[in-house]
């Protein structure tokens, strides 16, 4: 299970380098993408018009004020309304006798490059020949919600979150040099779903994150030895033969909650606006409380010459809730990450041990 686990993570990482990168470069030469690119194109026309006529509508306003007023004569405000519509007009034939062509040209099989950036609500589509980038528009579309409205002020996102690294065992009175345990092959690993939700109503400085997190967490001991339960004790024994693995493996569901903090970009549109913190300092507290779902035990050795593999799932006197404090420190969705559990790894009357990590953390 936890190597399905693994495989879908990276699927999904894999998957997510476009949108990482910002823009995914289609196949001109399918058929079917060529469809699609006329679709998007027939879609930007119609944006065209619509925001050609929301800026006539701006525009008059402006002048019915003016007159209002007693800025303008009446006669003045209507030639100068009559300009504005036919600007408006022209704009609308030029722009979109642009796409038009760039349809015909389509239809007719020449390559036009066709890019996609994946935005937070919609993807921006700018459509260029050869190296020359059209910025005659760039429009917003929903591919799962043609024609819905969008909110004007959004102030929760969700992300899928991955984080992996190494983990180690901080045992009561042992000294760090002193400890039984492999660093570079005690790993944990994390994976997640996050809402975060802007706290002020005119400010993007400090956000709430909260979710749910499958954690697990691995201490692979050294010097041949292995975890054996004796009653109520944990402890680590010397292997009657060779081991070249053992492996505690503790997994658990968690509920992570963090303050973040950092700048971000208020960027304003027409009919909504946004804050980003692509490219920004981010900087996350806080800590995580959940439940212990399994702990097994994997070895690795050999023994009269024999090699043999075994995976013991038993409960190791291990604690079976988890709480702990955490943070992370990045660039945008990519973090420095640290987690240190509160509890306990065994239970009383065990020597108090703690699980410490540290890694990367990705927001997808």
């Amino acid at each position: 299970m936890y190597r399905v686990i693994v495989y879908i993570a990276l699927a999904i990482l894999v998957s997510s380098v476009q949108k990482v990168a910002g823009q995914i470069k289609a196949d001109s030469t399918n058929i079917g993408y060529i469809e699609k690119k006329i679709e998007l194109l027939e879609f930007q026309k119609q944006q065209v018009i619509k925001e050609e006529k929301e800026k006539l509508k701006i525009e008059v306003q402006r002048i019915t004020d003016l007159e209002n007023k007693g800025k303008i004569s009446k006669e003045l405000a209507q030639k100068e309304k009559e300009a504005a519509a036919r600007i408006a007009a022209l704009n609308i034939e030029n722009k979109t006798s642009i796409i038009d062509n760039k349809i015909a040209l389509l239809q007719r099989g020449e390559d036009i490059d066709t890019e996609v950036d994946f935005k937070d609500d919609g993807y921006s589509v700018a459509i260029s020949i050869g190296d020359d980038v059209d910025e005659y528009y760039q429009g917003w579309f929903n591919l799962t919600c043609k024609g819905c409205e969008r909110v004007y002020d959004r102030r929760t996102y969700s992300d899928l979150i991955l984080a992996f690294g190494l983990n180690h065992g901080l045992i009561d009175g042992v000294s760090f040099n002193d400890s039984p345990y492999k660093v570079g092959g005690s790993k944990f690993f994390e994976l997640g779903w996050q809402w975060k939700t802007r706290l002020f109503k005119n400010s993007n400085a400090v956000r709430l994150s909260y979710g749910i997190s499958y954690q697990s967490n691995g201490i692979k001991v050294d010097d041949n030895r292995y975890f054996v339960k004796n009653g109520d004790v944990t402890e680590l024994e010397d292997f009657d033969g060779s081991i070249k693995k053992a492996k505690l493996r503790m997994d658990n569901l968690v509920v992570p909650v963090f303050f973040e903090f950092g700048p971000s970009k208020r960027i304003d549109r027409e009919d909504y606006f946004r804050y980003s913190t692509q490219r920004k300092l981010v900087f996350g507290v806080g800590g995580y409380a959940g439940l212990n779902m399994g702990t097994r035990q994997k070895l690795k050795y050999s023994r009269d010459g024999d090699s043999s593999k075994d995976k013991v799932k038993r409960n190791y006197n291990t604690n079976n809730f988890i709480y702990g404090i955490a943070g992370y420190i990045g660039v945008g969705d990519v973090s420095l990450y640290a987690k240190y559990d509160l509890n306990p790894m065994f239970k009383d009357p065990n020597i108090d041990q703690h699980n410490i990590s540290l890694g990367l953390r990705f927001e997808l």
